[in-house]
């Protein structure tokens, strides 16, 4: 059960996109690292995991849903988030799902396993991993502002990640989302 770790780096790099006061949702969010960080940079938060002991974890933090999002309905449907964070999770019957939980104005944050690290470790299953360019194809329809693919050391894996937000009518202007500075 993850949650005493650190935050992904890729959450942290851009969290600043997450507007001001939003409420995000982290999907199978485990025993609540990112739930942390979010609330620490002043966002309301919502976990959704279907294990108990991992909700229990992230008692206090925010609304917690327990729920089995693979074979039980999405418990918010009808609801959008200000962001919606994803890490190490993929089941792709849900792909388009939370893309249409992403607000006008909202970002997605998504990073997960990737094609390849079938040969370094787990997860090995296919149906685990993302194909070349699978999070690019079901983020259509949003503005793609950061995404990798490719392998990662320390502990080794291979990775894919997005962000990419849904924007709203720039006025007077285009659009201008940040892209910050950073060193690992």
């Amino acid at each position: 059960m993850h949650g005493n770790e650190a935050p992904s780096d890729w959450v942290r790099r851009w969290s600043h996109l997450i507007a001001p006061g939003s409420t995000v949702l982290d999907v199978a969010c485990g025993a609540g690292r990112h739930l942390r960080w979010l609330r620490g940079l002043g966002h309301s938060v919502v976990g959704v995991d279907r294990s108990a002991e991992a909700l229990a974890a992230c008692e206090g933090l925010g609304e917690l849903v327990l729920a089995d999002i693979e074979s039980g309905p999405w418990p918010f449907a009808g609801r959008q988030f200000g962001a919606v964070v994803v890490t190490n999770y993929l089941w792709r019957p849900l792909l388009a799902t939370l893309v249409e939980s992403v607000a006008p104005g909202g970002v997605l944050i998504y990073e997960t396993f990737a094609h390849g690290n079938e040969t370094v470790g787990r997860p090995a299953r296919p149906e685990f991993l993302l194909q070349p360019g699978e999070l690019l194809t079901a983020c259509t329809g949003l503005r793609t502002l950061a995404y990798e693919d490719g392998f990662q050391k320390k502990p080794d894996r291979f990775v894919q990640r997005i962000t990419a937000m849904r924007e709203l009518p720039p006025p007077g202007g285009p659009s201008r989302h940040l892209l910050p500075m950073w060193a690992s």
